[in-house]
């Protein structure tokens, strides 16, 4: 799928804030949203490949820590106008429980849920004081499933959806939506440095084996169905969790 299923003016005159724009899913987002007419800003810590993405879209490059919430809140709190949030950034997790420490669960849950915090938090009133908005929350199928090797992640990305449907609840009244993304095995860096070790071959196919289609998906696939959720068209759409993972919510 690709963005030629929407019209370049479908977002015109909207402006959205990504982080995590700078590669992989994030960057297959701020390529689409650009594409349906928004003006993208997008958070990342990559500076080099973050300004070479917004060379390519036109969009805004913020360099950002998402780690530093105090940052976070006041990038976003700046932007006079955000109509169009989207929560896309986060960090994996590929260690059995038992060989986590207390630090490694602050830093995942720090960016995989606390940032999702800050940021939402930050562009809420300004939301609710125009009467419209768009929230997309990119969660993970661990989310609901749980993962093995990832039990904080999994926890992280929970949160997120107990959150997304939450955020429903409270900005209806306000013509706020708020939904979330379930993405499965994607071919991007993260998931290329998941299996580039030893035994990456047998990882690989074991993703791949999760889906009933029996693939990855692409950046794009999920982009496509975070912009279609961004976009008026999806105006009577809100608390719902949308899975792009071939099937594997089944």
């Amino acid at each position: 799928m690709s963005s030629a299923l929407f019209r370049a003016d479908a977002l015109s005159g909207q402006v959205a804030f990504v982080t995590g724009g700078a590669a992989g899913i994030g960057a297959a987002i701020v390529h689409q949203l650009s594409e349906a007419g928004a003006k993208v800003i997008f958070a990342d810590r990559d500076e080099a490949s973050g300004a070479a993405i917004a060379d390519q879209t036109r969009s805004d490059f913020v360099k950002l820590d998402l780690s530093d919430l105090a940052a976070v809140s006041k990038i976003v709190s700046d932007c006079k106008r955000i109509d169009i949030v989207i929560n896309n950034a986060g960090v994996d997790q590929h260690a059995f429980f038992t060989d986590t420490s207390p630090s490694d669960w602050q830093m995942l849950l720090r960016i995989n849920l606390e940032a999702v915090f800050a940021v939402t938090h930050a562009a809420l009133p300004t939301m609710q004081a125009s009467g419209y908005g768009r929230i997309v929350n990119i969660s993970s199928e661990a989310g609901r499933q749980g993962s093995k090797g990832g039990a904080v992640y999994a926890a992280a990305k929970g949160g997120v959806l107990a959150f997304t449907k939450s955020l429903a609840r409270e900005n209806a009244r306000f013509g706020i939506t708020a939904n979330a993304v379930c993405p499965g095995p994607v071919q991007t860096p993260l998931l290329d440095a998941a299996i580039a070790g030893e035994n990456g071959d047998k990882l690989e196919q074991a993703m791949r084996n999760a889906t009933l289609l029996r693939r990855l998906g692409t950046p794009q696939e999920v982009a496509t169905a975070v912009t279609y959720l961004a976009s008026p068209a999806a105006g009577f759409i809100t608390g719902e969790v949308l899975g792009v993972s071939g099937g594997m919510g089944c």
